[in-house]
């Protein structure tokens, strides 16, 4: 539930997305092949991620920026926000726009190169990058600014 929660910021969204993956899954289980502890949950894994994409690109969040937007992005600030519980940050991530949060779910948790991003989402390498390095920029401060409302 958390992977598509991630990927909707909605949990009536999330919950939709789980029972599309689920059912998925049902029908393609004769597809899978038991590869040794995790294969299960990697296989489900994958199935759920490109749940996720389609929905997000069935509702077209992703929005291409051009060239002249992504030459204003820095890396000026390269330090990191101080800790937080996985559940805070799942939640702040769900606040993201969806372009940006589904850019940072799979570059920063599924691992995915930008290359990827930009061929399974349809958008341009350079938009993928700086739409993470956006999405990172908004997430810092969003979790700053928990701490800051939250530190008693």
């Amino acid at each position: 539930m958390s992977l598509c929660l991630r990927y909707t910021g909605n949990r009536e969204e999330a919950e939709d997305l789980l029972h599309d993956g689920f059912l998925k899954a049902f029908n393609a289980i004769d597809m899978f092949t038991y590869r040794g502890e995790g294969s299960l949950g990697a296989w489900l894994r994958r199935i759920f991620t490109n749940q996720a994409i389609s929905f997000l690109n069935a509702r077209k969040h992703l929005v291409e920026l051009t060239e002249s937007m992504t030459e204003n992005i820095s890396d000026e600030d390269e330090t990191e926000p101080p800790a937080l519980p996985a559940s805070i940050v799942t939640e702040l991530i769900g606040t993201l726009p969806p372009g940006y949060r589904a850019v940072l779910n799979l570059y920063l948790i599924e691992g995915w190169s930008h290359r990827d991003i930009a061929r399974c989402l349809n958008i341009r390498e350079s938009t993928s990058a700086s739409q993470y390095l956006r999405a990172r920029a908004a997430l810092k401060k969003k979790i700053i600014n928990y701490i800051n409302t939250h530190d008693s």
